[in-house]
C-alpha cells in the first residue's frame, strides 16, 4: 500500500511536471520556428550582401588610388608653381635693383650734364663779357 501511494504521488508529480512543461514547450516552438526562418533567410541573402560589400570595397580602393594619384599630381603642380613664384620674385628683385641702379646712373648723368652746361655757360659768359666789352 505504501508503494501504491508512493507510486500515485510520483505519477501525480509527473503529471504536474508534464502539465507545466507542455505550455512552455508550445511557447518555445514559435521562437524556434522564427529563428529557423531567420537562418534560412540569412543563408540566402548573406552571399549577395557579401558580394556587394566586396564590390563596394573594390570601388573604394579604386577611388583611394585615384585620389592618391591626384594628390601626387597636385603636389607636382604646386611644387612647380612654387618654383615659378621664386623665379618671378628673383626677376622682380633684379628689375628693382636694375631700375634703381639705372635711375642713379641717369640722375648722375643729368647732374653731370647740368654741371658741364653750367661750366660751359660760365666760360662762355666770361669770354663773351670780355669780347663784348671792347
Amino acid at each position: 500500500m505504501i508503494i501504491e501511494i508512493a507510486l500515485c504521488v510520483g505519477v501525480a508529480a509527473l503529471a504536474v511536471l508534464v502539465g507545466s512543461l507542455v505550455p512552455l514547450l508550445i511557447q518555445l516552438r514559435k521562437p524556434v520556428a522564427q529563428s529557423e526562418y531567420l537562418l534560412v533567410r540569412m543563408n540566402a541573402e548573406l552571399p549577395l550582401l557579401l558580394k556587394e560589400v566586396r564590390a563596394t570595397m573594390e570601388n573604394l580602393n579604386a577611388l583611394v588610388k585615384h585620389a592618391r594619384d591626384g594628390v601626387e599630381h597636385a603636389a607636382v603642380l604646386l611644387h612647380a608653381a612654387g618654383t615659378l613664384g621664386d623665379t618671378v620674385q628673383r626677376v622682380h628683385e633684379t628689375m628693382q635693383g636694375t631700375s634703381r641702379s639705372f635711375l642713379v646712373k641717369l640722375v648722375s648723368m643729368v647732374a653731370g650734364f647740368r654741371a658741364t652746361a653750367g661750366a660751359v655757360k660760365t666760360h662762355i659768359h666770361r669770354e663773351g663779357g670780355t669780347n663784348n666789352g671792347r
